[in-house]
């Protein structure tokens, strides 16, 4: 196990600056999906469900791209549809303690 160091400077809302003895990368993007691109050229995208902690990491490509886009569009819309009940999907793992 090794020493890591990463921090985190927010430019912009939905841009930040990821800083690490690895290097330097910037993340674009919110809750439920950002892409990563570092100064190496390497691109990626992670798909979540924000509060779950749940997500899926992979490599930047046509096809991640376009499941993003849909998967935003999708949610977006069931948001506007019906709030709670994506709520309570979103929360359906919580326990029920409070």
């Amino acid at each position: 196990m090794g020493l890591r160091f990463r921090k985190i400077f927010s430019v912009l809302p939905g841009v930040r600056l990821n800083v690490s003895k690895s290097g330097v990368s910037t993340s674009l993007g919110g809750h439920g999906a950002t892409v990563n691109v570092g100064t190496n050229g390497k691109r990626t995208v992670t798909v979540g469900i924000p509060g779950t902690g749940l997500s899926y990491n992979a490599p930047l490509n046509a096809l991640s791209a376009l499941l993003v886009v849909a998967a935003v569009i999708v949610c977006g819309i069931a948001y506007l549809v019906a709030p709670t009940q994506v709520m309570q999907l979103l929360h359906w793992w919580q326990p029920k303690w409070f």
